[in-house]
């Protein structure tokens, strides 16, 4: 990466840090609370921690607050898992394999995208025949999410919770919009933006092309059009975890990766590793 770069990716960062961890990420949870440098939410049946940072803690007392956190859900019958999200630029860095000795899962790690919404909201060519459309804004918008919740699926090859889906959307309505590029009737690919109040930020999420339209450029598209809006909300940044196919297509528009997450997952009745 380029002097120039690195050092923006420095400034992005830490602006990440600051507007985006702890509190920010508990928008829309039906409980929160504190325990030493961790902000603990709960959003219905699922829980999760964010931090700024650990304070310090390293060895046993990490090993401590892993196990109260543990404690402080196993407690809650109604909470069936939580996650403990992390960042690659965290310490300690033995974090995740303290996770993972107390019986937490890890999933697949991403990169986090952070940039100028200005550098995304380009005009993108779209293959003929193919719309894009805003579906959360209209008057009976249940139709249109179930057809994209199924696309979501087929792009991601794994369930997706409509009912969670449309409760996060009535929690976050004037927050959030979901966005659809459409073929002969059919959804073909999905995707969310979601402003952050109180900061320069709005996510671009869930953005994913079913399998037999790919490479057409319709992702870029949708992106491009979430970044838009989003400037015509007065947002400055984007940002994104990204998968593998995700990521080329943001950082060729503009955005930098500027470290990685990975989530971790403790469910109810999974025991620690031996």
């Amino acid at each position: 990466m380029p002097h120039d770069q690195h050092e923006l990716a420095l400034h992005l960062l830490s602006a990440y840090d600051t507007q985006l961890r702890e509190e920010t990420e508990m928008l829309g949870a039906t409980a929160i609370d504190r325990s030493g440098p961790l902000v603990r939410g709960k959003f219905g049946s699922r829980g999760f921690v964010s931090y700024r940072d650990l304070a310090g803690l390293t060895g046993t007392a990490l090993d401590d607050l892993i196990a109260q956190t543990i404690e402080h859900f196993a407690r809650d019958a109604h909470v069936s898992s939580f996650e403990w999200k992390t960042r690659g630029h965290d310490a300690p860095p033995d974090l995740s394999e303290r996770l993972l000795a107390q019986g937490f899962q890890a999933e697949d790690q991403e990169t986090v995208m952070l940039g100028e919404a200005r550098l995304l909201a380009v005009d993108v060519h779209l293959p003929p025949g193919v719309q894009l459309r805003r579906i959360d804004d209209q008057a009976d918008s249940g139709p249109d999410l179930r057809r994209a919740v199924a696309a979501q699926e087929r792009a991601f090859g794994v369930p997706f919770d409509l009912e969670d889906f449309v409760q996060s959307l009535e929690k976050k309505r004037a927050l959030v919009e979901v966005w659809v590029a459409e073929a002969q009737g059919e959804v073909i690919c999905t995707g969310r933006l979601e402003v952050v109040p109180g900061t320069e930020f709005a996510g671009i999420w869930g953005g994913g092309t079913v399998p037999e339209w790919r490479g057409q450029g319709i992702y870029r598209a949708l992106t491009a059009q979430r970044a838009k809006s989003a400037l015509a909300r007065g947002v400055r940044f984007l940002h994104s975890d990204s998968t593998p196919f995700s990521r080329p297509i943001l950082e060729r528009s503009g955005l930098l990766p500027v470290t990685t997450t990975t989530p971790y997952i403790w469910s109810r009745g999974q025991a620690p590793h031996e």
